[in-house]
């Protein structure tokens, strides 16, 4: 039942024809004005930290959490916009970084991954503590958008009450399927891009733990699959690549959702197949919903003529139902 056959999605601005255009062109041109973050540092049990990045109003008694995308942070548009956008809807933001997303190395050897979901709900429980809101909601983009999903399904009825609906944006729910895609010959900018970004990460762990990374494998790679061999499994705790995938895979734990989660998944998205869109669990949850506009690309969904992305209205539409 919750499969929403027709999207609001109006479509793309002119220039941005295809799904490529409308993934790359909204990345590298929007810039997102009239926003401050209030960065905070927040401090793990496993010795290691976060860095949250808060849009706060003095009587606000409603917060968005925000999880970026795969080597990404909360200085992306993407995430500014979601926060101005809420802001200037009486919403706090609070804009979370993944371990060494935020500028600065995180201590410990592991980094982040699509299915760790332990440090966002740290985020949560710590925001709980700051102010007594009323109503939370998750927002995340692609794998954010897992993770957010992931977290709500593994905790099902136990999540805190005060969360009451999420939404995904451009979400690889079978990470696998996600990972053969992007191994594709039309996707090689984005996979050398994750690949650059990722080996300096490698590198700099490397050199603070010299006996357990070995930078010299970051040369045998020539498959995605071979980054996940030789660190995303190993660094993370999965036994192999396909225990990480498997883990990973949102798709695996939406059943176990208990609140209204909003998956956006384009059809054109370069980097998702179908499978990322398990239609056969919307239809059999009554929590789980799953939005696919034609067009989109990945995380863009830019409108004509606006500066704010269909993204932010739907999500902050959906978040706002039933208040």
């Amino acid at each position: 039942m919750p499969f929403l056959p027709h999207s609001s999605y109006p479509g793309p601005p002119t220039l941005q024809i295809n799904g490529h255009l409308q993934t790359i062109l909204p990345s590298l041109a929007r810039k997102v004005e009239g926003i401050t973050y209030a960065r905070e540092r927040l401090e793990l049990p496993d010795g290691d930290f976060l860095d949250l990045d808060w849009v706060e109003k003095k009587d606000a008694r409603k917060l968005v959490i925000l999880t970026h995308g795969l080597e990404s942070s909360s200085e992306r548009a993407y995430i500014k916009g979601m926060a101005h956008h809420f802001y200037n809807h009486g919403w706090d933001a609070l804009a979370w970084n993944c371990r060494s997303c935020s500028g600065e190395m995180n201590r410990n050897l592991r980094l982040y991954n699509h299915g760790e979901i332990e440090d966002i709900a740290s985020v949560i429980d710590h925001a709980l503590q700051q102010k007594d809101y009323e109503r939370v909601v998750l927002v995340g983009f692609s794998m954010g958008g897992s993770i957010s999903l992931k977290y709500l399904g593994v905790h099902g009825k136990n999540i805190p009450e005060p969360i009451a609906r999420a939404v995904a944006f451009s979400s690889p729910l079978d990470l696998g399927d996600s990972i053969r895609v992007l191994e594709q010959p039309q996707n090689l900018m984005y996979k050398r891009r994750f690949l650059k970004s990722l080996q300096n990460k490698i590198a700099a762990k490397a050199q603070l733990f010299p006996d357990k990374v070995d930078i010299r494998k970051f040369d045998q790679i020539r498959r995605w699959r071979d980054f996940d061999t030789f660190y995303s499994a190993p660094l993370n705790g999965y036994a192999t690549p396909e225990d990480f995938y498997a883990q990973a895979s949102a798709k695996n734990f939406v059943s176990g959702i208990t609140i209204p989660a909003l998956l956006v998944n384009a059809l054109n998205d370069p980097l998702l197949s179908p499978l990322c869109s398990p239609r056969d669990l919307a239809d059999s949850s009554p929590f789980f919903y799953l939005e696919t506009p034609k067009r989109g690309g990945h995380v863009g969904f830019a409108i004509k003529k606006s500066p704010i992305y269909w993204s932010e209205y739907r999500a902050l539409e959906f978040c706002e139902q039933l208040m």
